[in-house]
């Protein structure tokens, strides 16, 4: 019988292994391997063509490389500043399409429409209608005696113009905390209002325990998405700054003054502007390492708070 169960078992094993198999190649074509050859590669001084070993240079290298530094902050600050602003007004616009009693559909499509513009296209408008000089939003902040900042052209409003185009864009974000806002069941409320419960306790109550799954999945997708920014700062970055990426060019990203730099695009610099592959491979560790702590950190977080309710 013994050997009959270990028989049963072993066949077992192999079927879980036969319908694991397209995951488990995915994986190994798609994330083990270029994980492995990232992590190769970072010992070695690789330009694309010629590939020298080089020890731990680039590892050293990073914590000599100033921009590494700028970039990081930068990257950080999206962490901290864009990713709650984009997911509190997310989660406030779906809150108020829900409660409406009339046109649910229509401002649903409206602050849908926004998420399918073609990020390039978006951007390069949103830059275009914050021009200092020739923007219909300067203008329409005049009329109130208002004199708008030189949005993208000004260090210290570079980061909250690419907030405003994120949250501008957050339309996705809303259908999704809708979603969950239609599926929390009613009579909980109701419960909540017996009880005595406002309009701000029913929420901290009952609309967020049952949205957690939704919002800690939004958090850390929008983590990972902020960690790597790229597009929106690149495009904001050259149109605002007017230089062209023809052959010969001085145009670098960051522009005004590297406030936009983020750690992906002094990435792309790196490795694909300056043929540093190996050094470029290290940056890859680096946002790579940084995603999973913030990852970690945010389930953590999540399973106390269950815990503790």
């Amino acid at each position: 019988m013994a050997a009959l169960a270990d028989v049963w078992r072993r066949r077992e094993g192999l079927r879980a292994l036969v319908w694991l198999s397209p995951w488990i190649a995915g994986v190994s074509v798609f994330f083990v391997y270029p994980l492995l050859s990232t992590v190769y590669f970072s010992f070695h001084r690789y330009d694309m063509y010629t590939l020298e070993f080089a020890g731990l240079d680039n590892y050293h290298y990073l914590f000599q490389d100033p921009r590494v530094l700028t970039s990081a902050k930068n990257t950080l600050w999206l962490v901290a500043i864009m990713v709650p602003a984009t997911v509190l007004c997310s989660l406030a616009l779906a809150q108020l399409v829900v409660r409406l009693k009339a046109g649910v559909g229509l401002f649903r499509t409206i602050f849908y429409l926004p998420s399918l513009v073609p990020m390039a296209a978006g951007t390069i408008t949103f830059v275009f209608l914050m021009n200092p000089a020739t923007g219909p939003w300067n203008q329409f902040l005049a009329l109130f005696g208002v004199r708008g900042p030189d949005w993208f052209g000004d260090p210290a409003w570079s980061k909250p113009s690419l907030t405003l185009l994120s949250l501008w864009s957050c339309g996705q974000l809303v259908v999704i905390f809708m979603a969950a806002l239609l599926d929390v069941p009613r009579h909980l409320y109701e419960a909540a209002a017996i009880d005595g419960a406002g309009p701000w306790r029913q929420f901290r109550s009952v609309t967020l325990p049952a949205i957690a799954p939704v919002l800690m999945f939004s958090l850390v997708t929008n983590v990972i998405y902020a960690l790597q920014y790229f597009t929106q700062a690149m495009i904001a970055s050259r149109v605002a700054s007017g230089e062209t990426d023809s052959p010969g060019s001085s145009f670098s990203p960051g522009y005004p003054d590297e406030s936009l730099l983020t750690l992906p695009q002094w990435l792309f610099q790196v490795g694909f502007r300056d043929y540093s592959m190996g050094y470029a491979c290290v940056l890859a560790l680096l946002l790579f390492a940084t995603s999973m702590i913030f990852t970690l950190i945010l389930l953590r977080q999540f399973r106390r708070a269950e815990e503790a309710s």
